[in-house]
């Protein structure tokens, strides 16, 4: 059986001030396969966004580890973290997370510039046609919709093939259909690319789409299935 692509080992993650200690993350502990997707569910303040940015290795868990691609994250120091995640790694935000000085195709090039890739221009141009697009090349973020920034930010995860994608909340700014729109659009390009796609998400309706449902309430484990 081959080795899973995430695996969450006994996380906790705790915060100490001067009115004591708040557990935030409490022995979370699961696998994903790779290919695999699944939803991290739970209340406002459950610590799913803490637990995404652990298996992100942006946030530092008190105990336990996570292990990506059996690299375990917290073993390495901060500058091998951060050539791992681009390596591995893409990410979608609520609040998009575009450069606002650049134009769509340049924000999608970046990463593959960032990795070296001589050919950015375009594979950059191919993922945003790919996203519908095509016609939105050299406009900068201010002129897009709110479902077109996303788009350009699923184009910009995308392009780089990553193994694994960690969404939060990727529909949160935006109205009911156009959120949908960008969720077929995301679960497609999973299937295409055959990513491991985790995400943060309140709606019940697309938590259901995805294999796995991972429960947190009250930075506790409630139910991972």
């Amino acid at each position: 059986m081959p080795d899973p692509i995430i695996s969450v080992e006994h996380v906790s993650k705790s915060v100490t001030d001067s009115t004591g200690t708040l557990d935030i993350l409490r022995d979370i502990d699961f696998t994903l396969a790779a290919r695999e997707t699944a939803a991290i569910v739970g209340a406002s303040g459950s610590g799913k966004s803490t637990l995404l940015s652990i298996i992100a290795g942006l946030d530092t868990p008190t105990r336990g580890t996570v292990r990506l691609a059996g690299e375990d994250l917290f073993a390495i120091d901060e500058d091998d973290r951060a050539a791992l995640r681009a390596r591995k790694v893409g990410f979608v935000f609520q609040s998009f997370q575009l450069m606002g000085n650049l134009t769509a195709l340049e924000n999608v090039m970046l990463p593959l510039e960032l990795a070296g890739r001589r050919d950015s221009r375009k594979a950059a141009s191919e993922m945003l046609a790919r996203v519908g697009l095509s016609q939105r090349l050299g406009h900068y973020p201010r002129v897009l919709s709110g479902g077109e920034q996303q788009r350009v930010a699923l184009a910009r995860a995308f392009v780089v093939q990553p193994a694994v994608l960690l969404a939060d909340e990727p529909t949160g700014s935006l109205d009911f259909a156009t959120g949908e729109t960008v969720m077929e659009l995301m679960f497609d390009l999973n299937r295409e690319q055959g990513t491991t796609l985790v995400l943060v998400t309140h709606d019940p309706g697309i938590a259901q789409r995805c294999e796995h449902r991972i429960a947190i309430e009250a930075g506790r484990l409630s139910r991972s299935g």
